[in-house]
């Protein structure tokens, strides 16, 4: 009897050791993934924001990033500054003169699924969104993806008021999405029947981003019509010929 326990627990701490190291064994591997996988996840997102910041922001060749914060307006070298959590991320786009064709900002807002990220492009000429590109989300195919080839709703951006106020604290007119064919005023946008949700989301993201950039952007634009010293990043080929 007593033989017949010892050998039961010693089965069992064979196991308890073999059920031990595999799990250490899966945790190991789980970390080195994660660590070999991190470098190449940011350069993919690096080079589709790159991507979308000249969809959103027509006739841009070229860009530079900046960081604005309540000390003011900082050129940046975004592979080398990470941004303190004071500090916002927004890149000026500019054409082949290097006149200033817009400002492009990422901001997100919930979903129908999940967070909707998206980029949008300020133009300060008519103080308007001019575009947006998602970056990240996970809508039902079919219906929430509607939002990137609805011509109707993509025409809510040709130039979707952003004015700010007389104070230049906050919007004019805060960003607002309506039922479908209840638009009637330029900072509406007008949503698609069966992704209202996913619709209401990226009009709430531009909106949150608006209202916390623009107000904090306006005593810059100045600055920012002159492009800096810093080398900025060319377009890649591919899509600069296409925007020309």
């Amino acid at each position: 009897m007593t033989q017949t326990v010892k050998t039961n627990q010693a089965s069992s701490m064979s196991m308890l050791i073999t059920l031990g190291g595999v799990a250490m064994l899966s945790g190991l591997l789980v970390v080195l993934t994660w660590q070999l996988t991190l470098e190449p996840i940011r350069e993919n997102q690096r080079i589709m924001i790159e991507k979308a910041i000249f969809q959103v922001i027509p006739g841009a060749v070229q860009r530079q990033s900046y960081a604005l914060s309540d000390e003011g307006l900082e050129l940046i070298d975004p592979k080398v500054k990470k941004l303190k959590k004071s500090e916002m991320k927004l890149y000026a786009a500019y054409d082949k003169q290097g006149q200033l064709k817009g400002i492009a900002a990422e901001s997100a807002a919930q979903g129908y699924a999940d967070m909707v990220r998206l980029l949008y492009g300020y133009d300060p000429q008519c103080e308007c969104i001019r575009g947006f590109s998602i970056i990240k989300m996970a809508e039902t195919p079919g219906l929430g993806d509607k939002i990137l080839v609805d011509k109707t709703f993509l025409a809510n951006f040709d130039a979707l008021d952003v004015r700010l106020s007389a104070d230049k604290k906050t919007l004019q007119n805060p960003i607002i999405t309506v039922k479908h064919g209840d638009k009637k005023n330029p900072w509406e946008i007008d949503a698609i029947s069966g992704a209202t949700i996913t619709s209401k989301a990226v009009g709430k993201a531009i909106n949150l981003g608006a209202e916390k950039l623009l107000p904090r952007l306006s005593a810059h634009l100045e600055k920012l019509k002159l492009m800096q010293t810093m080398p900025s990043t060319q377009v890649p080929k591919s899509t600069k010929e296409k925007a020309e």
